[in-house]
């Protein structure tokens, strides 16, 4: 009982909270602009303390766990052969119960966990998940876990700035740009990158380029790269001795390591998954005990590669800069007395082997249950891969190829792009990590090429792969909800080329060529289609034009086995139709079996239907927007003779989908959004379904918002 009282109290005091600082806003007056201008600034100086608190976590464990060394790697190989088994094995001890029994959301690489929540959720992301997956992942990487931090730090920023968006009421349209400016102020103060934060927000988190997402998520990382360096000073997280283009064969080069990026990123995303695959399904123990075998693997995996252990930002940095790398397996000192030319000259075959034993490391973290990101693994893989190729080159090509450190740097660029599908984001983060000016060229052409071949061999990035495998299309989301609500008979175009089927056959010649048309729609006497004719149909014919011409007539060449549409098709079933076929239009025929063609669809049509439906619903979203920061106000008037407004359901639409009601064709105005009223058992709260699935039901309690002209919307009032 004292319990439930509990909550309710807590309740009721984030409600009055709530209350009064939207009523602090109202008051002001306050532009939804400049409203969420002032909440991506609180979010920037949130996540930036928050990514500076995880870094300062991960540091403090990994000092208790691993001392005595200039660096990491050689803590690591100073340490007893026992602990280093044992230590990663107490980590995974501490995180899977944690995990498994308070925030299983936690569990993994964090971004494509973001990512579902904004596609499926609305960005709504559990107040917990912040704390949990800050713990969890500090112990992980800090005893030695080998996965990087930014993933991590992106899931805690985008759970704090959906906490506040929540705490706020903010719609959910725009809740989801909160949770992008979580994500951006992570990496911006994980990697004192801003630039690249907000691009990674917005490629990577929304996969939304729209303008309205970007300035809140760009104040959002400047606020949170101000906080990072107010505690560790503007600084490259590499520090690179020197950069230079030997040669203009180099294009050449990098663009080989483009080619070869992609391939391996391929290969890390094939492992990664397997691994995941097999620990879920093949390995039947309690899942917080797997990520004790899991520390435990890569404690023995660190003895004889200590490089691999924690984020390998050591390793990284030996590669760049075409050092030796401390290759003192089994904890045996006497191997680091070995003189650096040794190391060097060895440096080629082991950066070769460490590219798999740090994809192997990685994926039996992540798979065991363990927390933390794959960023800073796929730059330790590019790293290597970069080394390797250097290596190689200057064998063979000593006089036109810079030093091996020059191609590690750039492939590390290659590696992100090549895993992430994010190419803007990997060339800007590599360059706000080195800050390097010399080297944006190569780092374009590799990551460019890095992403053309990875693309070719998997369609999946590393992170959309996980959102796959939980049945979510989220290439398609977008798409299918605008084109779901656009109607074959909103885009039908009337003028298309028309022949009787007794045309000649060098009239259909002339006519295709003269007239340039890509298709014929042959009719018969009782104007039905029977056919139809493109260049392909009559190619083999026009060597014998002459002779052919009063034997062939238009009904013998026509292609019978055509496609067609009904107008009351979706544009979303009619792209599947075009996509199907790889044709470029369709005839559209009358639903009744008689033939009768009503006119054509082209794929151009769609595409320019559904770009302006988005840009459409980018603007009056916004103007929705205005009406649910305002209570009192609800109606907005945006054009002379055209208003957004609430209008209760209709009784006859009550339990139709949208589609099924038709609204737009029915009515003449556009549903923007959709009110709820759910109860939570203590109170009840309005839910906001901005712009909404085609599928979605009307009840009689619910609220649309909508837009139109102002008669067909009161009108459509008048129906209530």
């Amino acid at each position: 009982m004292k319990i439930k009282l509990i909550k309710y109290k807590i309740f009721k005091y984030y409600v009055l909270s709530a209350n009064v600082v939207q009523g602090f806003v109202q008051r002001l007056q306050m532009t939804e602009h400049l409203y969420m201008m002032i909440i991506a600034a609180i979010i920037g100086i949130v996540g930036g303390f928050g990514a500076v608190a995880v870094k300062a976590g991960i540091h403090f464990i990994s000092d208790l766990t691993f001392f005595g060394g200039v660096n990491l790697i050689d803590s690591v190989v100073k340490t007893p052969w026992y602990w280093v088994i044992l230590i990663p094995a107490i980590g995974g001890a501490i995180v899977g119960p944690l995990v498994h029994f308070l925030g299983p959301e936690t569990r993994g690489h964090g971004v494509p966990e973001v990512m579902h929540s904004v596609l499926t959720k609305g960005g709504i992301i559990r107040p917990r998940v912040a704390v949990i997956k800050a713990i969890a992942s500090a112990v992980t990487i800090g005893t030695g876990g080998s996965v990087g931090k930014e993933g991590p730090i992106v899931q805690i920023g985008s759970s704090l700035g959906s906490m506040i968006g929540q705490f706020l009421r903010v719609p959910s349209s725009r809740l989801k740009i909160l949770v992008g400016c979580g994500a951006a102020a992570g990496i911006a103060g994980a990697f004192n990158a801003p630039v690249a934060g907000a691009l990674f927000a917005i490629e990577i988190i929304l996969l939304d380029f729209a303008v309205s997402s970007f300035s809140p998520i760009v104040i959002s990382a400047v606020i949170a790269t101000v906080v990072s360096h107010g505690f560790e000073g503007n600084f490259a997280a590499f520090i690179v001795s020197n950069f230079e283009w030997v040669s203009p064969w180099e294009v050449l080069f990098y663009i080989v390591l483009g080619g070869l990026a992609g391939i391996v990123s391929y290969i890390f995303i094939k492992i990664l998954y397997s691994f995941e695959d097999f620990w879920d399904n093949k390995i039947k123990i309690q899942p917080y005990i797997k990520p004790i075998i899991g520390g435990a693997i890569v404690g023995l995996t660190a003895l004889i590669f200590p490089e691999i252990i924690g984020v390998g930002y050591d390793a990284i940095n030996s590669a760049i800069n075409n050092q030796g790398l401390s290759y003192n397996g089994l904890g045996n000192e006497s191997l680091a007395s070995m003189n650096s030319n040794f190391l060097n000259d060895s440096l080629w075959y082991m950066a070769l082997v460490l590219i798999f034993v740090k994809m192997f490391a990685s994926s039996i973290t992540l798979a065991s249950g363990l927390s933390g990101g794959i960023f800073a693994p796929s730059l330790f893989v590019g790293a290597m891969l970069g080394a390797f190729f250097g290596y190689v080159v200057n064998m063979f090509f000593p006089e036109y190829a810079a030093h091996p450190g020059a191609y590690s740097l750039v492939a590390m660029g290659g590696l992100v792009a090549g895993t992430t599908r994010a190419p803007i984001t990997a060339i800007l983060i590599v360059f706000e990590l080195t800050k390097e000016n010399d080297i944006i060229l190569p780092l374009m052409l590799t990551c460019i090429g890095s992403v053309i071949v990875s693309t070719k061999l998997s369609r999946e990035s590393i992170y959309t792969l996980k959102l796959l495998q939980k049945n979510i299309n989220f290439k398609d989301r977008a798409e299918s909800n605008v084109l779901k609500t656009i109607f074959v008979n909103d885009i039908i175009n009337k003028s298309y080329k028309v022949i009787s089927e007794v045309t000649k056959f060098s009239d259909v010649v002339s006519k295709l060529l003269s007239h340039k048309v890509p298709i014929l729609f042959v009719h018969n006497s009782k104007q039905q289609l029977i056919g139809i004719i493109t260049l392909n149909d009559i190619k083999d014919f026009l060597f014998e034009r002459d002779e052919l011409n009063e034997i062939l007539i238009a009904g013998d060449i026509a292609n019978s086995q055509y496609a067609y549409l009904h107008s009351e098709l979706t544009c979303k079933e009619a792209l599947a139709v075009l996509n199907k076929t790889g044709q470029e239009c369709l005839p559209v025929l009358k639903n009744d079996g008689s033939l009768k063609q009503l006119g054509v669809v082209w794929r151009k049509d769609i595409d320019f239907a559904h770009q302006k439906e988005l840009e459409r619903l980018e603007i009056t979203s916004d103007l929705a927007t205005k009406i649910m920061l305002n209570n009192d106000e609800k109606q907005v008037h945006f054009l002379d003779g055209y208003l957004v407004s609430e209008v209760k359901v209709p009784k006859g639409l009550i339990g139709k989908s949208l589609i099924e009601a038709r609204i737009r064709n029915n009515y003449g105005i556009d549903v923007l959004s959709i009110k709820q009223i759910v109860f939570d058992g203590l109170n009840s709260k309005n839910v906001i379904k901005a712009i909404p699935d085609a599928t979605q039901i009307l009840k009689e309690n619910d609220i649309l918002v909508v837009a139109g002209e102002t008669e067909k919307i009161n009108k459509f009032k008048s129906l209530s």
